[in-house]
């Protein structure tokens, strides 16, 4: 039986979950998710899930933080003056902003926060710090 390894091109079905049973994405009922086992397309705990699954097979997963987007890094989250944005520009907290950095480098943030006189913006992943469990269903493999 052939199994997904390092080089093969996979495509799986699978819904994630936060530790409170939240699901946070999921491929049911749409296009399973296409990547090349080793490719580092994936966060690592994923990919790590598919290696030696066969077509059909299916399991949970739990891969802690440090193995999917890493811990929340305290130093991403920045307070900007409300002023450095445009008057018309509806702030809400959860929604993503995009900013430029010095070096021309283009980074997405969540508003966490909105006063008067400051956003907080945090740079880190929506799910940085958070434990993820899947449930995988491995729907094809191709050999690379």
């Amino acid at each position: 039986m052939t199994t997904a390894q390092n080089g093969n091109r996979v495509r799986v079905h699978y819904t994630g979950r936060l530790d409170d049973g939240e699901v946070f994405d999921s491929s049911q009922g749409g296009t399973p998710l296409a990547f090349t086992v080793g490719g580092g397309q994936v966060i690592p705990g994923f990919e790590n899930g598919v290696i030696g699954m066969a077509v059909g097979d299916t399991k949970t997963v739990r891969i802690p933080c440090a193995d999917a987007y890493g811990e929340h890094q305290d130093d991403g989250v920045m307070q900007v003056p409300r002023d450095e944005f445009p008057s018309d520009m509806p702030l809400e907290i959860g929604s993503r902003v995009q900013g430029q950095q010095q070096s021309g480098e283009v980074v997405s943030f969540t508003i966490v926060a909105v006063t008067d006189d400051a956003v907080t913006l945090d740079a880190n992943h929506p799910l940085a710090g958070k434990d993820l469990t899947f449930d995988l269903t491995l729907v094809s493999i191709e050999n690379s």
